[in-house]
């Protein structure tokens, strides 16, 4: 296996453990090789919950952009809520965990079909 297997591994196991979810793996392997090199970095990996400007990227660069929806409360609600599922006190909330819930959140799946 790869890195990027071994990082799909970890991503369906927070989902499992930490998010109560089944992953469907196709798609989290899909959303994951849509991050690109950011899943490498370890900064750019995990998504900063609690820095309102980083909310904003992920509204706008992969809700807005990547997944075509419009702007308004609900995106950032839905984001909230994402974070809210992958628990508050959890450190490292990896960017394709967060980007693969929000997609399934908004059924766009379809988007990476």
């Amino acid at each position: 296996m790869g890195k990027r297997d071994d990082l799909i591994a970890i991503y369906a196991d927070d989902l499992k453990n930490k998010c109560g979810m089944t992953p469907d793996m196709d798609l989290l392997t899909k959303v994951t090789i849509g991050c690109g090199p950011a899943i490498y970095d370890a900064d750019a990996a995990t998504v900063a919950a609690t820095q309102p400007g980083e909310l904003e990227t992920v509204k706008s660069n992969f809700l807005i952009k990547k997944l075509g929806l419009s702007d308004g409360p609900q995106l950032m609600e839905a984001i909230n809520s994402v974070i809210a599922t992958y628990g508050k006190s959890e450190r490292n909330k990896y960017r394709a965990v967060v980007y693969y819930m929000l997609t399934k959140h908004f059924g766009k799946e379809s988007v990476y079909g």
